[in-house]
């Protein structure tokens, strides 16, 4: 298990433990870097909206994207790792590379798919997970990209559908470090682990009930 980092008052500690993204760990596992290029026909973006577990198997419910890799990316440190984001030195936050179908969906989609995905006006938290790395940030990766961005964000705010300002930022993606092996497709893996059952299950179910786009079979 690792440090448990965040501040949370002791009465809390016990259903912390039970229900943190971060109270799972091992360490036997290698980070890597992905490249920033997308294969060919393809394309690529990258979503930081807390618990990458949730993340990962929300976009992977999304017709036109084939895969999402949980990693890290927004930070400063090189080759970061679960243990040492969780001390929220990093600068990383829990992010999803997302590979996909260009002709099938648009990164301008994939921005309504993280803002319906998550709640973007919580800083530095999502459900009961506190801190930097699970902060709301929309990557880009060119300049267009970096409009569309802004403009389903500004779309978002006028909607008002949600009642505090969104904090959402929008930064440029300059690396993107893939996670432990354990992380990938945690959801899959392991149903019934306890943040699973009561965090993730109840968030993507939230999810698919409120997205208007197109949802696998």
């Amino acid at each position: 298990m690792s440090m448990i980092r965040k501040k949370l008052p002791m009465p809390s500690f016990f259903l912390f433990l039970l229900l943190s993204c971060s109270a799972f760990s091992e360490n036997n596992n290698i980070v890597k870097t992905l490249p920033l290029t997308a294969p060919n026909g393809k394309a690529i973006a990258a979503f930081a909206e807390g618990c990458f577990w949730c993340s990962e198997h929300i976009f992977e419910s999304v017709y036109g994207v084939e895969e999402a890799i949980s990693g890290y990316a927004g930070g400063i440190t090189e080759n970061p790792t679960y243990e040492t984001v969780n001390t929220e030195t990093t600068e990383h936050a829990e992010t999803v590379y997302v590979i996909y179908d260009p002709t099938k969906i648009s990164y301008k989609e994939l921005c309504r798919v993280f803002f319906t995905s998550h709640d973007p006006t919580t800083k530095d938290r999502q459900g009961p997970d506190s801190g930097s790395s699970y902060r709301s940030i929309l990557f880009y990766i060119t300049e267009n990209e970096k409009l569309e961005a802004e403009s389903v964000l500004k779309e978002t705010s006028q909607s008002k559908r949600f009642k505090s300002p969104i904090v959402t930022e929008i930064k440029k993606l300059n690396a993107f470090y893939q996670a432990e092996g354990y992380h990938q497709d945690f959801i899959r893996k392991n149903p019934n682990q306890s943040y699973v059952v009561n965090v993730s299950i109840p968030r993507y179910e939230l999810f698919r009930n409120t997205y208007k786009g197109k949802l696998k079979d």
